[in-house]
């Protein structure tokens, strides 16, 4: 079975409007929700980018029942791995064991706020792994004192830990950031349906765990709307993760994307009212071996909408083709 997630997109909603969201996901009946951690949006038509980690504690407390995970919060630069293993916990102790980390290497465009350049790949998956360790000893009690090649912590401790360490996920887009989940993680996260992500996971350690997939979709009754709001807001989404990851600014995303037509964002991105347009888009993702995959809904003005209609035709006929 395909369990069916709902993305609060912080760059595209206000924080109050994400909770209300989010809420609303929980009542119609979505598996679990997954949140962005971004400092910039995408494009300047997103318009917002609020603090991740201040919507999870006010979804942890306005819902019950839904997951929560981050999708993906970088743990490299714009935070220190102390400061996330504080966090996590947390917010695992708000949502009462319903949290799950997700972490990834980052872009450019959230991590450079903080100074210091942007590291090449192969240092940024080298933090990444380090970063890891130190949020793993955290969560396991105790003083932790670390000086290690790119971070020191000095006698850190978590003096508030939930009974059960939040599940830590990492995300990939090639093989040295699969061999790293592999070993590492607990799931793992990917954008992509590309099956050969999750086979090369699962060569390095990771068969038999949880695998997580992310798809953008763009529903309105009238599909010229939906298309124009898909192109207007994610057209940068097919520009692929290795350019993605380098681009500083939404004016670069501009740039990279101006000659992106709307029928090009209309051929990858399901847009209108044909739930069957959306089982289709979600169908690679479940033969490729994902068991649960989160739907962003693109625009922030159209959440309720779509969760309205999700409730009576998407989720039914997703779990009826999947289920």
């Amino acid at each position: 079975m395909v369990r069916i997630g709902y993305t609060m997109m912080t760059e595209q909603a206000g924080p109050r409007d994400l909770v209300e969201h989010v809420v609303g996901a929980e009542e119609v009946g979505f598996d679990f929700s997954v949140i962005s951690d971004h400092y910039f949006p995408w494009l300047r038509a997103q318009g917002h980018s609020s603090y991740a980690w201040s919507v999870l504690g006010a979804a942890a407390q306005a819902t019950s029942r839904i997951p929560l995970m981050t999708y993906v919060t970088c743990p490299i630069l714009r935070y220190h791995p102390a400061i996330v293993a504080q966090k996590a916990a947390t917010v695992q102790l708000l949502s009462e064991g319903r949290f799950r980390l997700g972490l990834g290497a980052g872009e450019n465009l959230n991590e450079h706020v903080v100074g210091g350049g942007w590291p090449p790949v192969d240092v940024r998956h080298e933090m990444l792994e380090e970063a890891v360790h130190i949020i793993r000893a955290l969560f396991e009690g105790g003083h932790v004192t670390h000086h290690g090649q790119h971070y020191d912590v000095e006698s850190a401790r978590l003096w508030d830990l939930p009974e059960q360490a939040p599940p830590i996920g990492i995300a990939v887009s090639g093989d040295q950031s699969c061999e790293l989940a592999g070993h590492l993680a607990d799931l793992v996260i990917a954008t992509e349906p590309k099956a050969g992500l999750l086979e090369a996971f699962d060569r390095h350690g990771g068969s038999g765990k949880p695998r997580v997939g992310q798809l953008p979709v763009s529903y309105d009754p009238d599909r010229d709307t939906a298309v124009k709001r898909a192109h207007s807001q994610f057209r940068w989404f097919g520009l692929g993760w290795k350019v993605n990851a380098e681009l500083p600014h939404p004016d670069s995303f501009e740039a990279a994307t101006q000659f992106v037509t709307e029928d090009d964002v209309a051929s990858s991105i399901p847009c209108g009212d044909d739930p069957e347009a959306f089982v289709e888009a979600v169908r690679p993702y479940a033969e490729a071996g994902f068991g649960e995959i989160a739907l962003v809904q693109i625009g922030g003005d159209a959440q309720r909408e779509f969760l309205d209609w999700s409730a009576k035709t998407l989720l039914p006929a997703l779990r009826e083709a999947f289920g």
